[in-house]
């Protein structure tokens, strides 16, 4: 299995939007080579700028660029992309809602050896919740080159969430990314596995697992946190009669929050969620950290288990 880190299928995606779209523009946060944009930068000098440490101010530049027509996207550590600039995204970009492009790298515990202060696990929350925002979080290289090609052609705001290691490349190349559309990787009938991110390729290797037991694993990509592919959860839901979801992020305020709230508003389910629990991180290796907060495939068939026990 090939490995490649989803910032770089981001870094492809924007550069072939600099020789597609003429009106795409970049703006970084002192991070281009971290954020892959060296290309676009290279290759489109006078349609990139370099704005420095100020996110906030990167933010309000980019609000500005779109009243002339243009499409700018930003690029910086997802932690910088939403905690320290959120009254600037909710003042200037959502209220208004700007065509800005927010692209936040290094998302959750697999940033790694930076530690808990670069760790975001909060985003998804706080930007599912602002009115006008389009959230979608990639699961490999292949999908985050094909998200970023296709939110050049959505008209709104949109947080793309992508991350630094190096992970399984297993999407179609030639994909076709449909935003607010959920991927069925694996049909079954015992259980759904939601998962989103890294953790698409977690619960795959879960679904493994629980086939050796004769468990039967749906398996269901959601790259769009919002909006929510509802009629794919509840179609798959309805046939397993109990999910488990998991992602690269907390608990409160994810993509088990989302799915919760759907199904006990319209069909009530037994369900377990896979995520880190009101915690901040720590310094360690990807796999360290995804193994210390409970982020792995083997984690995935404990809530599995537990949830079937449930049905």
């Amino acid at each position: 299995m090939e490995m490649k880190d989803t910032r770089s299928g981001f870094g492809a995606g924007l550069t072939e939007l600099g020789k597609t779209n003429k009106n795409v523009v970049a703006l970084c946060a002192d991070l281009t080579g971290s954020l892959k944009m060296n290309d676009f930068k290279d290759n489109h000098p006078n349609r990139f700028f370099q704005i420095g440490i100020a996110e906030a101010n990167m933010m309000g530049i980019a609000a500005g660029m779109t009243i002339g027509g243009k499409i700018p996207f930003t690029g910086t550590f997802a932690n910088f992309s939403t905690s320290r600039v959120y009254d600037q995204i909710r003042q200037s970009i959502a209220y208004s809602n700007k065509n800005v492009k927010i692209c936040a790298s290094h998302a959750g515990v697999t940033l790694g050896e930076d530690g808990a202060t670069h760790q975001v696990l909060e985003d998804i929350g706080m930007m599912k919740m602002l009115p006008h925002m389009t959230v979608i979080n990639t699961c490999d290289y292949n999908q985050t080159k094909a998200a970023t090609l296709a939110i050049a052609e959505h008209i709104g705001p949109v947080y793309l969430r992508f991350g630094r290691p190096k992970v399984p490349n297993f999407t179609d190349i030639n994909q076709n990314f449909e935003i607010g559309k959920a991927i069925c990787l694996e049909e079954g009938n015992d259980i759904t596995i939601i998962a989103t991110g890294h953790l698409v390729w977690e619960a795959l290797e879960a679904a493994k697992i629980l086939r050796e037991s004769n468990i039967s694993a749906e398996v269901i990509n959601i790259h769009t946190i919002k909006p929510l592919d509802k009629n794919a959860i509840i179609n798959s839901v309805s046939k397993t009669k109990c999910v488990v979801t998991a992602e690269e992020h907390m608990l409160n305020g994810g993509l088990g929050d989302s799915v919760a709230q759907l199904l006990c508003r319209e069909l009530p389910t037994p369900i377990e969620m896979v995520g880190v629990n009101d915690t901040f991180g720590e310094s360690g290796t990807p796999r360290q950290l995804m193994e210390k907060y409970g982020l792995t495939s083997n984690d995935i068939v404990n809530a599995t288990n537990k949830v079937l026990a449930r049905k």
